[in-house]
């Protein structure tokens, strides 16, 4: 049995995947087929129900949960992870809303986050996470970044504005919800928790090996050193990789309800959110 797998190239992603679609844990008979992709493609495919089983931002869930379900395993939650805007020095947060925003994509938990701490800002472009460095430095406005660019952004004499991720935390009390693995709601139950228990077992298998970084992390990790790699790791996979919990659970919920006061014409099915 084969199925469709997405996810990005970044080392969090590839750490999680890597033991599951090389064979170094027992699959169990089941096969996938590995697309790597940007966040900002998988949410567009997420939303056509293009994969059997993908990554996607949290802050797209609400467009995806009638084709998807969200597995146990596979997430990137946390405190402290949240994207940060940035600015080339010369802005501040009474600044925000008469500046245009760069953000990594229009259905992302990044833009989600941004839209609460910031409601009435509305001159927005939506950009590849990697092009956003970039766009600051070339004073065209601020901007939202991800993943590795937390990393890389003072080394290149950016200014962090605000962390969104802080600001949900505050505001809301729960570790910020950042992406997750959703499977498509037509495969057979017990093959949907089969795949769930599987990727448990890679990020173990993972973990196990771990601060090693094998040749899947490095060839998809975009010319990052072997310290950035890992921090990106540190802080992307955790126990809420391992297992959402009611903690993570919760988590998502909130976020969905930010999403439905911030998008009131969007009906959200919330019955069946969750991995039965």
């Amino acid at each position: 049995m084969k199925f469709t797998l997405g996810f990005s190239p970044c080392p969090n992603d590839t750490f999680i995947f890597d033991a599951l679609v090389n064979n170094k844990i027992d699959t169990e008979g089941l096969e996938f087929e590995t697309i790597l992709e940007d966040v900002q493609t998988l949410n567009q495919w997420a939303i056509e129900g293009k994969l059997d089983i993908t990554k996607l931002s949290y802050g797209v869930l609400p467009l995806a949960l009638h084709k998807y379900a969200v597995l146990n395993s596979g997430s990137a939650l946390g405190n402290g992870v949240g994207p940060l805007l940035i600015s080339n020095g010369k802005h501040k947060i009474p600044d925000v809303n008469n500046n245009t925003i760069a953000i990594p994509g229009e259905n992302t938990t990044a833009h989600l986050l941004f839209s609460l701490a910031f409601p009435d800002a509305k001159n927005k472009i939506f950009l590849r996470y990697d092009e956003i460095e970039n766009f600051v430095l070339a004073d065209k406005g601020l901007g939202v970044i991800i993943h590795e660019n937390r990393f890389t952004y003072a080394d290149k004499g950016l200014h962090k504005i605000i962390d969104l991720g802080d600001y949900w935390e505050k505001e809301t009390g729960n570790p910020i919800p950042l992406g997750g693995i959703v499977i498509e709601r037509s495969i057979d139950t017990a093959v949907q928790h089969k795949i769930d228990q599987l990727i448990k077992k890679s990020i173990e298998f993972a973990f196990s090996n771990y601060p090693e970084l094998n040749d899947y992390i490095r060839r998809h990790s975009q010319e990052m050193s072997e310290e950035v790699m890992r921090k990106h790791i540190d802080l992307y996979v955790n126990k809420f990789s391992i297992g959402l919990g009611e903690e993570g659970r919760n988590a998502i919920m909130k976020l969905l309800e930010v999403y439905r006061k911030l998008r009131p014409q969007t009906i959200i099915n919330t019955e069946a959110i969750f991995l039965q």
